[in-house]
């Protein structure tokens, strides 16, 4: 069995070992590419502020880059009796190096390297989220545009209330997918500070350059005290995993709409037999079973940022185990989120909308506002306009044949599609992956 880092002489009981390394060992291989990363800089500085000697740099990096390889490859492993992925990356290197391996965790802490790591894999996560955000958002566009002149009824209460659109419809839930990605983008500046050099919480005697790391990990800015960033662990996710339930409401909510329109009662789409499911007993049933899981997924997720904050609620400042628990949560919901938006788009995609759903007699009074307006266009007060109205749906006698004049920004009439787009545009620029991406390429070439 490997020595622990923290070896002293003796050997921690078996029962107490398996509770307290828990699942570290498969969710940390998650993060060895990101381990590996954030040693790399690490080493680099290392050497610039004259603690290892380029020599020893020269043999480290070439090694450090073959564990890399095998972590994206997915032959990385944690081997048993080893508690995590920065045990194992020091292991690796000192059976392959000799004492010149043991040298790189120097000025460091296990603290500060599962901080970074999971500030790498962060934000390498919220750029395939943001990328998938953007994909739902030009499928529901696109379904927006085609469909601006198929007319639907809208709702209040659950109740027929006035003539909207499926160009409407669609179009809401990407405007909400930009509010959305701005608070990915609002998590993205969260997690793109760099906590390396910070160690155990309370910095290090060692005379690091914290800049430099920065730099070449391609961080923004730095997390600067270093209690705070020992305390950033949990909330950093929090924050993280609050955008990404952001992302799963609006989803949700849309998954739940498909369902109350997909039904009989309502009729007003239908989806490919493809895309449904059947019962066992009643052979006339095509279950919109995509959009409920859709909707279950997308309020798990939505209680994350909740669970997050029961283990880190009671917490004072400086490091605590408890925090370990966060990865069990946290990194499994950015594929949890991954595949409900790649259904998403699937679905709508391919879900079909009904026309001449207001030639209907049910819908009939979702055109009152429109006979008040009218009325009140040529010159009757509003309020005795509502009135007449009022008393025609009460005896029976309302009709309404006009043609819909919705000119107005963001009514039926005038969707502003294109602002809307922009605006994502504008949010999507703000992120600046291209510069993180060259310094991790500058870092492993």
């Amino acid at each position: 069995m490997a020595a622990k880092l923290w070896d002293k002489g003796y050997d921690t009981d078996a029962q107490i070992e398996r509770f307290t390394v828990g699942k570290d060992r498969e969710l940390d291989v998650v993060l060895a590419p990101y381990d590996v990363l954030g040693t790399m800089a690490h080493i680099t500085m290392l050497q610039e502020v004259g603690l290892l000697e380029k020599a020893e740099l020269d043999v480290l990096l070439p090694e450090l880059k073959a564990i890399y390889r095998s972590a994206v490859e997915g032959t990385f492993e944690i081997e048993e009796g080893v508690e995590d992925v920065h045990s194992q990356v020091e292991l690796m290197l000192t059976r392959r190096l000799g004492p010149v391996g043991k040298k790189v965790h120097t000025g460091r802490s296990r603290n500060d390297q599962v901080l970074v790591d999971l500030k790498l894999y962060s934000r390498d996560q919220i750029k395939k989220i943001a990328a998938k955000v953007q994909r739902l958002f030009e499928v529901l566009q696109k379904r927006s545009e085609e469909c601006k002149d198929v007319l639907m009824p809208g709702y209040t209460h659950l109740q027929v209330a006035m003539p909207s659109s499926f160009g409407m419809w669609f179009g809401a839930y990407a405007e909400s997918l930009t509010s959305d990605m701005q608070m990915l983008l609002a998590a993205w500046d969260v997690a793109n500070r760099n906590p390396l050099g910070t160690a155990a919480g309370y910095g290090s005697s060692a005379p690091l350059d914290r800049k430099l790391t920065t730099s070449l990990l391609g961080f923004a800015d730095l997390d600067y005290n270093s209690v705070y960033a020992q305390m950033g662990r949990g909330k950093t996710e929090r924050i993280i995993s609050m955008a990404l339930s952001c992302i799963a409401e609006t989803v949700g909510r849309l998954a739940y709409d498909c369902c109350l329109f997909n039904s009989q009662n309502f009729s007003f789409v239908t989806l490919p037999v493809q895309m449904t499911t059947g019962s066992s007993i009643m052979p006339h049933k095509k279950n919109p079973d995509v959009f409920e899981l859709l909707r279950a997924h997308c309020n798990r997720i939505s209680g994350i940022p909740g669970d997050i904050r029961l283990i880190t609620g009671n917490l004072p400042s400086g490091y605590f185990r408890d925090m370990q628990l966060i990865k069990e949560l946290f990194i499994p919901m950015f594929d949890e989120m991954a595949d409900c938006l790649d259904i998403a788009c699937f679905a709508i995609e391919n879900i079909q909308v009904k026309d001449g759903l207001m030639e209907d007699p049910r819908y009939a009074l979702a055109f009152s506002v429109e006979k008040v307006n009218a009325l009140a266009a040529s010159g009757v007060p509003f309020r005795d306009a509502y009135r007449q109205v009022a008393a025609e749906i009460g005896d029976g006698s309302f009709s309404y044949h006009g043609k819909l004049n919705h000119t107005h920004e963001g009514s039926i009439g005038n969707l502003c599609n294109d602002e809307i787009a922009a605006r994502m545009q504008k949010i999507t620029a703000r992120f600046g992956f291209d510069q993180v991406d060259r310094a991790v390429d500058s870092l492993l070439g």
